[in-house]
């Protein structure tokens, strides 16, 4: 029988070096790669330049832990000048840890880290393939409103893709997510 997890438990900080093994895991995972822009990894060397050349510099790119284990991550990409009242988010978590709450929790955390390392962000934004209904779920059980339908919208892999935008304001941010945390 599988043991549960504890949400509280869930953490999210700057990835390290020693997380390539654990990052294998998950971002070697062809289905945990399918709904994410970046193509599966192959090798640990490959993982490691990742880590050192992208993670590292990124604005706000975390990894979602277990126990310190590194098992996906949420990225906030802030937009600049007349763009920076946005941010877009983005999340993956490994396969084995599907459907327990824990992208949710994870976005929820990074909601309340967000408005706080970036004080112009007012909008956070996420575009989900629409065939991914899970990560719609996860999005709308951390409090975002999908706004619509993006058709014919991003080619992503090689193929034209129609995508859902979804939207979390800062307004809703102290509170709401607050409550929604318990």
């Amino acid at each position: 029988m599988e043991t549960e997890i504890d949400l509280s438990s869930i953490t999210l900080r700057p990835f390290k070096l020693t997380d390539v093994d654990d990052f294998m895991v998950w971002a070697g995972d062809d289905q945990v790669m399918k709904f994410i822009r970046w193509n599966t990894f192959t090798s640990k060397e490959e993982a490691l330049t990742y880590i050192k050349d992208v993670c590292f510099p990124h604005p706000w790119r975390r990894s979602i832990c277990i126990d310190d284990h590194s098992i996906g991550f949420v990225s906030i990409f802030p937009g600049s000048g007349g763009d920076r009242c946005r941010a877009d988010i983005g999340y993956a978590i490994a396969v084995k840890y599907w459907g327990k709450g824990i992208a949710t929790r994870a976005v929820k955390i990074a909601l309340i880290e967000v408005f706080k390392d970036f004080p112009d962000v007012l909008r956070l934004q996420a575009y989900v393939y629409v065939e991914n209904k899970a990560s719609q779920r996860v999005l709308e059980k951390a409090g975002f409103h999908q706004e619509g339908l993006l058709r014919k919208y991003s080619y992503i892999k090689g193929k034209l893709r129609d995508l859902y935008i979804y939207s979390f304001l800062a307004p809703d941010s102290p509170s709401r997510t607050q409550d929604q945390m318990s």
